[in-house]
């Protein structure tokens, strides 16, 4: 029978939890690196037992940990990230020089068929590639070259907080950065473009600018890679035409802020968001905790409330914290800054806590094993 492996990242370190195909009972080991902030880990589609994560602290910066036994043990690998192409001063937000940083990776995107090629987006915003299970680290400097003197920090930091890989097309990717925009290469990373057409963002000085929107995060079905849909700093939106326009799709949510977007394992136009009442107040609206599922791709959206608690919560879902199985019920799974996980084995109808009292969720990534 499948089983299911549950990747958490917190605030004070990792978790992972494992069920069999029944998802009905779970097991929790860890913490693995407890203290440290774990802002990702993920597993690769080509070796499910290959897993990476970024451990991170202010007092001792950032390391790249690589698993081979699901797991189970760890080993830290090389973290000479360096920035290329045009180091030096570039403009900061405030509009005074200011050399690039790196201070950590936000996020690590396995490739879909090598288990030793690995794709890391780092803040201050780069995107770094190993061919080697992270023994080494290449920055891909064309990115920054896009417009990046007119990039800036989001709330949280200007990290690069999204990956997606086609599998149609080896060669394109889409990143997204907090707070720049969206962007895609169709070459491997040679040249890159803004793909934020449509975008509308009345906090920075040109609404429809080419670049400088807070893209909170953006996701596709595999199957369907032209087909993009993003939660922004205010506004839900998708595009078919894979980036290069964009049009609103929040429809009747109650509020079009939130983090994280997901797409259904077998239903590419079922789409997940978890709305939170504002940039000020990242909480639920009137603490009720509400999954919103549309099933045509957007504009009309359901809440999910079965098993979420509906008074009084005041957590918050961030980007990373979201994803899917692939089982043939799909299953749903979110981690809150409450240090909740909650799973959905029937595609978001039901929830239930499978893991509580943790710290922080930052992130939650799910492998369907054999």
């Amino acid at each position: 029978m499948s089983g299911v492996r549950v990747l958490v990242g917190t605030r004070k370190g990792a978790f992972i939890l494992t069920a069999d195909g029944q998802r009905k009972q779970w097991r929790i080991d860890g913490p693995f690196f407890g203290g440290w902030e774990i802002y990702h880990l993920k597993g690769s589609p080509a070796d499910p037992n290959r897993l990476y994560a970024s451990q991170s602290s202010g007092w001792f910066g950032q390391m790249i940990q690589r698993s081979d036994d699901g797991g189970q043990t760890w080993n830290p690998v090389d973290n000479q990230f360096t920035y290329e192409g045009t180091p030096g001063a570039h403009l900061w937000y405030d509009g005074t020089p200011h050399p690039w940083e790196f201070k950590r990776i936000w996020h690590l995107e396995p490739s879909l068929t090598d288990a030793d090629t690995v794709y890391a987006g780092a803040e201050d915003a780069a995107l770094f590639r190993s061919s080697d299970g992270g023994k080494s680290w290449q920055e891909l400097p064309a990115l920054r070259s896009v417009q990046g003197e007119k990039w800036a920090p989001g709330a949280g930091g200007m990290g690069l907080h999204t990956i997606l890989l086609d599998s149609a097309k080896p060669q394109r990717l889409f990143i997204a950065i907090s707070s720049a925009g969206a962007f895609r290469t169709d070459d491997g990373g040679q040249s890159w473009k803004p793909i934020n057409k449509g975008l509308h963002s009345e906090y920075i000085p040109d609404p429809t600018a080419e670049v400088g929107h807070c893209v909170h995060r953006i996701a596709m079905h595999p199957s369907r890679p032209n087909t993009l849909f993003m939660q922004k700093h205010w506004d839900v939106m998708r595009s078919d035409d894979a980036g290069d326009s964009w049009r609103e799709v929040s429809g009747n949510l109650p509020t079009d802020f939130g983090f994280p977007i997901e797409v259904h394992a077998h239903e590419p136009e079922t789409i997940y968001v978890v709305p939170i009442k504002s940039d000020a107040e990242h909480y639920p609206p009137d603490g009720k905790l509400r999954v919103y599922r549309s099933r045509t791709g957007g504009n009309d959206w359901e809440a999910l409330t079965a098993g979420l608690p509906q008074a009084h919560c005041y957590v918050n879902v961030l980007r990373d914290a979201m994803a899917v199985d692939q089982l043939d019920e799909c299953g749903v799974y979110f981690g809150t800054t409450g240090g909740q996980v909650y799973a959905s084995a029937d595609g978001g109808d039901h929830w239930e806590a499978i893991a509580e009292h943790l710290p922080a969720v930052v992130a939650v990534e799910v492998q369907t094993l054999p």
